[in-house]
């Protein structure tokens, strides 16, 4: 999943499984380019919005 994740600003989950630690949880993996799309470009994303 990784591999299909880099340089794309989806986010996959996988690997769903329920928890054997906690009654009703889930155990999943997700995967995301965390460079990509950092706390920068989501702070000038939401700055953008606002001047619209």
């Amino acid at each position: 999943m990784p591999l299909f994740t880099s340089e794309q600003y989806n986010c996959e989950v996988g690997r769903i499984r329920l928890d054997c630690a906690l009654d009703n949880g889930l155990c999943f993996w997700v995967c995301g380019d965390q460079l990509l799309k950092g706390a920068a470009l989501n702070a000038v994303q939401i700055a953008e919005e606002l001047l619209k």
